[in-house]
């Protein structure tokens, strides 16, 4: 069982930063694909970032080159960096570990915490 809970929300405005943290229980962590997803009322699960079991990183397009995702294994932490956020990015964001690869596979399959949420003013 992974246990998650994030921290760091809040609300900022267009063009602002913030910086998310995922606490972890640490059990079998690096064996995991894990990452963070955000999901706005009435849409869709959006896969942001992701670390895989290999230790690769894949960014969703949509912030490519505005979001930094890293970790820390002796705090038990994942992270979350978010640069020049934009109105649209307001949502409830997630930290989440899954056995299956690939973005998607965050939120909908494993565990997740229960949420952060970002709310981003123009």
């Amino acid at each position: 069982q992974v246990q998650l809970a994030e921290s760091g929300g809040g609300s900022v405005q267009s063009g602002g930063s913030l910086r998310l943290t995922c606490a972890h229980n640490g059990n079998l962590w690096t064996t995991y694909n894990r990452g963070w997803y955000r999901q706005a009322p009435g849409s869709e699960r959006e896969g942001l970032a992701n670390i895989d079991s290999g230790g690769n990183i894949q960014y969703a397009a949509s912030v490519k080159g505005r979001f930094t995702i890293s970790e820390d294994g002796a705090k038990g932490e994942l992270y979350l960096i978010m640069l020049d956020l934009k109105p649209d990015g307001t949502a409830m964001y997630y930290c989440a570990a899954a056995k299956y690869r690939g973005l998607g596979a965050l939120g909908k399959y494993g565990f997740r915490g229960p949420g952060t949420q970002v709310t981003v003013t123009s």
